[in-house]
This record gives C-alpha cells, sequence and structure tokens, in this order.
C-alpha cells in the first residue's frame, strides 16, 4: 500500500513536470518571442511615424525646394540643354584662367526613368587658385550640376602646375517631374 501511495505521487510529480515542461515550451516561450517581436514592430512603427510627422511638417519647405530644384534643371531639348552647359563652361573658364585642354560632353539616359543626364569631362591645367575657383564656379552655378569625380595632379616638382580631371553632371527631367 505504502508503494501505490508513493508511485501515485511520484506518477503526479512526473505529469505537473511534462506538463511544466510542455506549458513552457508551447505556451510560454511562443507567447514571449512574439511579445518581443510585438514591442519591436512597436519601436518601428513609432519611428516611422515621427518620421512622417517630421515629413508632414517639412512639406512646403520640401515643395518648394523641388520647385526651385525643377526651375534649375536643364532644358528638355538636348542642343538647347548641351549649348547651356557649354556657354557656362566657357564663363568659369573665362573667370578662372584655366587652360582647358579637352570638353566631353556625352549623354546619359537609363530606360524608365524620368530624366537624363549630360556628362561632361574636363581637362584642365592651372595653379591651385584657378583650379580651385573653377570647382567653385562650377558649385554655385545655378543649373542643376553636380561634380562626379575630381581629380587633381602635379605636374613639376614644386607643384605650382596642376592638372584637373573633372566629370559632372547635369540634369534633364523628361517626364511628368517637369
Amino acid at each position: 500500500m505504502a508503494f501505490k501511495k508513493r508511485e501515485q505521487l511520484l506518477a503526479v510529480i512526473a505529469l505537473i513536470c511534462v506538463g511544466a515542461f510542455a506549458g513552457d515550451r508551447f505556451i510560454v516561450s511562443p507567447l514571449a518571442s512574439l511579445w518581443k517581436a510585438r514591442g519591436k514592430r512597436i519601436v518601428e512603427l513609432k519611428q516611422s511615424l515621427s518620421t512622417g510627422s517630421a515629413l508632414v511638417e517639412r512639406e512646403e519647405a520640401t515643395r518648394k525646394r523641388w520647385d526651385a530644384m525643377k526651375e534649375r534643371a536643364l532644358p528638355t531639348d538636348i542642343s538647347v540643354s548641351e549649348k547651356q552647359v557649354l556657354q557656362a563652361m566657357n564663363e568659369w573658364i573665362g573667370r578662372t584662367r584655366l587652360a582647358v585642354s579637352s570638353v566631353k560632353p556625352r549623354w546619359v539616359e537609363e530606360k524608365g526613368q524620368p530624366y537624363k543626364t549630360i556628362e561632361c569631362r574636363v581637362a584642365a591645367e592651372g595653379d591651385l587658385a584657378s583650379l580651385v575657383r573653377f570647382l567653385y564656379e562650377v558649385e554655385r552655378d545655378q543649373l542643376a550640376l553636380r561634380l562626379e569625380e575630381v581629380e587633381i595632379a602635379s605636374r613639376d616638382d614644386r607643384g605650382q602646375k596642376l592638372s584637373l580631371n573633372l566629370r559632372f553632371t547635369g540634369l534633364v527631367l523628361t517626364g511628368e517631374e517637369r
């Protein structure tokens, strides 16, 4: 008789242990991981909401800036755009006393994009002041231009004569963005 009660007690304890293990494995652990995942998602959504709110607050300023950028974009006519870029480059060269050895414009158009770009490669020589002034003129021009690559190298031992290899692009909006 004593064995039966002891066996029953051990069986009950074993069932409780198995039940606790199963409850932890199939109920508590999945709920805890679900809780953590939802906590992460809540943090992500709060961050997204704050970003969206900031965008809504800056909407007017962003639209004004975009409109100004669209106005500065090059004309859709390829020859007119190229002429504007080359005229601007001649003005920069005139202001900077830079000796330009080559200018190579090239049109780049990606399929499915509402824009195309004119890519210009310039090779020139001059002193440091003229190179810096030329780069400044490119950057401050009202046209929608962006410096892509700039390489400056010394042409003499003292570094007085420098060469400039430059690549910049101009933006032409062709689609509905215009």
